[in-house]
This record gives structure tokens, sequence and C-alpha cells, in this order.
């Protein structure tokens, strides 16, 4: 495990958990704070699984990647609730197979954006910007996705284990569905969140992260409710599923045991 950070800057609370922090932290990281850490620790206690569980979806997020650039041609992707940079960010996979590829990394958390800053220095094609991704009519008008996001071409919009963040109230379909309507023919909308088939283990662990993130949190779901999601779209094979058996690089990659959650969700064409 990497070394933590202590010191934070005046504008990041460090009193409160924050989701994009202790996923971090569970991958590794070192940009996460005391209040992060003992976050995970209970969470862990609840969900032993917690950590293959997000070593698992950081793999299908680079292997959905590869895949859009590599098969369909991508060459811009948003990804939405994108969380602290670690190895083999979006941007890196993407400009491995065309360096001309951009991408632009949209979250709420201001650790984020101080990280974006590093980013934006080291590459042009990619920007960080600090937003809800709620507000898709700002973001799409944002002047970096203006400057880098060619809508008359095909696009990679990500939501990887984000819409869990988000609570009914706020309405996680109508923020997809503004999203699609955004994108053009051809695009490509990926999307998974935690989803268990148990009622009571759904409602145990909602109610954990609701008071551990201080309201920062929607829900797990079932995965009936993931289908949502992709109303209208063509969905790719192998369709949705448990993560870690989308298109695995090999029949020896890692598979999701856990009696808890699981990630849930896959990969749809715009037609």
């Amino acid at each position: 495990m990497a070394e933590a950070r202590e010191e934070a800057p005046p504008e990041i609370n460090v009193n409160v958990p924050s989701v994009a922090r202790i996923y971090d932290y569970a991958l590794g990281g070192k940009d996460n704070y005391a209040v992060d850490r003992a976050a995970y620790a209970e969470l862990e206690k609840a969900a032993p699984s917690s950590r293959p569980l997000a070593i698992n979806n950081r793999r299908f997020l680079q292997r959905v990647v590869r895949i859009l650039a590599e098969d369909y041609g991508i060459r811009q992707f948003i990804d939405h609730g994108s969380g602290l940079p670690t190895q083999d960010n979006v941007h890196q996979v993407s400009q491995r197979i065309d360096p001309s590829s951009r991408v632009v990394y949209i979250d709420n958390d201001p650790i984020v954006l101080a990280h974006g800053r590093a980013l934006l220095q080291e590459n042009d094609k990619t920007a960080v910007i600090q937003a809800d991704f709620r507000d898709t009519d700002a973001i799409f008008a944002h002047p970096d996705v203006q400057r880098l996001i060619d809508f008359d071409e095909p696009v990679g919009a990500l939501f990887v284990s984000v819409l869990h963040c988000i609570p009914d109230s706020s309405d996680p379909w109508d923020v997809i569905r503004r999203v699609v309507d955004q994108l053009p023919s051809g695009s490509f909308l990926v999307i998974n969140q935690l989803v268990s088939d148990d009622a009571e283990t759904r409602k145990r662990l909602t109610d954990f992260l609701v008071e551990s993130t201080g309201g920062n949190w929607g829900r797990l779901r079932e995965p009936h409710e993931v289908e949502r999601y992709f109303e209208g779209l063509e969905i790719l094979d192998p369709g949705l599923v448990e993560i870690s058996t989308w298109r695995p690089d090999s029949e020896l990659g890692p598979k999701q045991k856990t009696d808890e959650w699981i990630e849930f969700g896959g990969v749809a064409r715009k037609p």
C-alpha cells in the first residue's frame, strides 16, 4: 500500500470520507486521508470482497477502453465520475492505440481537479473538469469539452462504478438519457454499478455508505434497474453481466467472488 497523504489543501474536507478517495485507497493509492481509510476499514468488515471488487472494476474500465479504441475506432472519451488518477488511466490506454485520442475527465471532488492540473501540463489532449456529472448541459457546453470532443464523431461515454452514488431523487436514468441524447450515432455507453439480489444486503450497505459519506451516495440497486439505463441502445456481447466476465483478456483472468455485492453492467452502442 502506498504511503497516504496527511496534509490537504484548504478546499478539501478531510473530516468526511470521499468516495473517490476510498476507492483510491482500495486500489493501493496514496491520495486519501485517515477518515477515508477508517471508512474503508469499516466497509471491508461489512463487505469483505470490497478490494477485489475495486480491482476488477478498474480492470474492466481499462479493458473496455482498449476494446473500444482497438476494435471500434473510438478516439474520444468522456469519463463521468472519473475518480483519482491511477495506473493506466483512460487517456493512457487510448493514446497507446492512437496518440491523437482525446479524453475529458469529470469529477466533483476537488482533489481530482488538483491532480488534473498535472495531467493538463503533460498532455494537451486531456482535460479534467470539476463538476457534477448530473449537470449535463453545463458539461457539454464546457470549453474543454468543446475543445476536445467532436460531436460529429462517435464518443465513448463512461459511467464506471458511479451511478450507485446518485440517489433516486436525482433520477440517474434521466441523467443517462440526457447524455445519450447529446451523443452522435455510433457512440458507446459504458455503465456498471453495484447491485445485489438480496434486499437486506442492499439496505445494509446502502445505509452504511450514506452515513459514511455524509449523504454523498445513492443506493445499491438490482440488476433489472441497471438494464433500464440501456433502453433503446444496442448492447454488445456478452450482454449485461458481472463485469469480470465481460470479454476477459483470458480464461485465467480474475473472476469476482463475492457474497455481498457485484459490479454489474456492460457496453452499448447508440444506433
